[in-house]
């Protein structure tokens, strides 16, 4: 299973942890709850040790220097939104004296959080 749907080895644990269970209990006579408690540990701990193989997701980053459009006015030293990909953000200007007009095409350089860093375009001509 693990082959046809990655489960970042989950699958792989909890079977190799049974199989593993299947055998100690083969060789020792031991009550079934301490046999689903064995599983539940070995499984956890070889879940741990495998974790470190599957692949690390990334949060999806905001491309660099794109246009977006103002909603709102943005003060000097303060936050207004824009439309950015379709969607409506909170928006603050890199340069903490300089206001921003409503419907005025900036340019996103960044983020912080939730808010994004942008620039008017004029200040790039």
């Amino acid at each position: 299973m693990e082959l046809m749907i990655p489960t970042a080895f989950l699958e792989s644990a909890l079977g190799v942890s049974a199989i593993a269970v299947g055998v100690l209990v083969m060789l020792l006579p031991i009550a079934f709850s301490w046999q689903v408690a064995l599983w539940m540990v070995l499984s956890m701990l070889l879940f741990w040790a495998l974790r470190r193989f599957s692949p690390r997701r990334q949060p999806p980053a905001l491309m660099d220097s794109t246009e977006a459009r103002t909603i709102t006015s943005i003060p000097a030293g303060q936050s207004g939104r824009v439309i950015y990909e379709g969607n409506s953000w909170p928006a603050c200007c890199s340069d903490q004296d300089v206001a921003i007009a409503t419907n005025q095409t900036v340019i996103v350089v960044g983020r912080q959080g939730n808010t994004l860093i942008v620039m008017p375009e004029s200040a790039l001509l």
